[in-house]
């Protein structure tokens, strides 16, 4: 018999995290930022006007990362640890904002505030990414839901090995910024999905 408690925390995750990948687009593209050239971070800035809305977009999908752990079956336990990581990280990231240009070592000098926002996101990435991988090896877990896991883990790996090489090789611009982008996209598709695949299948 389904589980009414966890099958409204799936929902309750897929509208989150909708909520927040749109707001967070929007401040990302109306904002003041430097496009492809910079990150993502950039859309919170103090001086920018879409700083409230990167902020709730970032709050929004803190939560969903929390919904999708409570969300996901008993067996999924370290998969379920490593998003509750990750919301915690995701909302330190956008509680803590970097100052402008979100300068980060090894070519710029950042500030405290700037270590601790890319620390926080870059956690928070990772802890999704090894939710993934952790979760396309659960054998309590659906085939879908898997499968779904499998998949996002496939891109996201290579993508993160291939941004952290940019940052030490070239540093900011629009190789990552681009980079950074896609893997984004991936892990707010992958929350999405997944939400909507446990939702859909504890209605059955």
């Amino acid at each position: 018999m389904a589980d009414p408690r966890r099958a409204a925390a799936a929902s309750a995750a897929a509208g989150c995290a909708l909520a927040g990948t749109v707001a967070v687009t929007v401040a990302v593209v109306a904002g003041p930022g430097p496009g492809l050239t910079g990150y993502v971070s950039e859309a919170g800035i103090a001086d920018s006007g879409y700083a409230p809305t990167y902020r709730i977009g970032m709050f929004a999908l803190a939560g969903s990362l929390l919904l999708l752990a409570a969300a996901l079956p008993p067996a999924a336990r370290i998969a379920a640890a490593l998003l509750v990581t990750g919301s915690v990280f995701t909302l330190l990231s956008g509680a803590v904002t970097c100052s402008a240009g979100c300068p980060l070592p090894p070519f710029e000098t950042p500030t405290v505030a700037d270590l601790v926002h890319g620390g926080a996101s870059v956690a928070a990435t990772a802890a999704v990414v090894f939710a993934m991988l952790a979760l396309a090896f659960t054998p309590g877990a659906s085939r879908s839901v898997r499968r779904l896991a499998g998949l996002g883990a496939t891109v996201a790996l290579p993508l993160s090995g291939l941004i952290a090489l940019a940052m030490l090789a070239v540093g900011r611009g629009a190789v990552v910024g681009l980079l950074e982008r896609v893997l984004l996209a991936v892990a707010a598709g992958w929350g999405l999905t997944t939400a909507t695949a446990l939702g859909l299948s504890r209605r059955r």
